[in-house]
């Protein structure tokens, strides 16, 4: 990711916070929902990597292909359980999967269109990504941020008086997951 470094560096503490609240969510979330917040988790991480300034932080050669390879295998991980939802005749949670599938193929998108050409420094001296994808996957993440911002609605608190562990709390998986879209698009605009 280029551009000027405080956005940058915001852009790094929004992805990484939304990664350490998905990682609460695997250790204290509900059993059904621990592999999504794990597949959160290291998006929001991968994404805060790639965002690093890149004036400030400057990437070794290799960490493209690294991000590549982690969010392709992501990307797999995301097709098999939807796979297995199918195959089990579940679709209750196949648009969440699917989200995860979309969102990892335009993080490894993102990867290969950043990587360096021949010793240029990564996204210079090369045309970059293909605009008509750049431009459906923007659509795609803009839309889906709306849709889920709209449903950022107060939760009413538990029957009873109990207390919902920080994990456990559906309006701040949702409020992570608006802002890793609203991420995606930040970093899909330098593309």
């Amino acid at each position: 990711m280029h551009g000027p470094a405080m956005s940058g560096w915001l852009l790094v503490a929004l992805c990484a916070a939304s990664g350490a609240y998905c990682l609460l969510r695997v250790r204290s979330g509900p059993g059904e929902e621990r592999g999504a917040a794990g597949g959160e988790a290291v998006m929001g991480f991968g994404m805060a990597a790639m965002a690093l300034p890149a004036a400030v932080v400057p990437p070794p050669p290799w960490a493209w292909q690294v991000y590549a390879a982690v969010f392709g295998a992501a990307a797999l991980r995301a097709l098999w359980a939807l796979g297995a939802l199918r195959a089990a005749r579940l679709p209750s949670g196949a648009a969440h999967h699917l989200h995860h599938l979309v969102g990892s193929l335009a993080m490894l998108y993102m990867a290969v269109a950043m990587a360096p050409d021949g010793g240029a420094h990564a996204g210079h001296g090369r045309a970059g990504g293909v605009p008509l994808l750049t431009g459906a996957l923007l659509v795609y993440f803009a839309v889906f941020v709306l849709r889920a911002g709209a449903r950022l609605v107060p939760v009413a608190a538990p029957a009873g008086g109990g207390t919902v562990a920080w994990g456990a709390r559906p309006e701040l998986a949702l409020a992570c997951r608006v802002s890793m879209g609203v991420a995606m698009v930040a970093m899909l605009l330098t593309v």
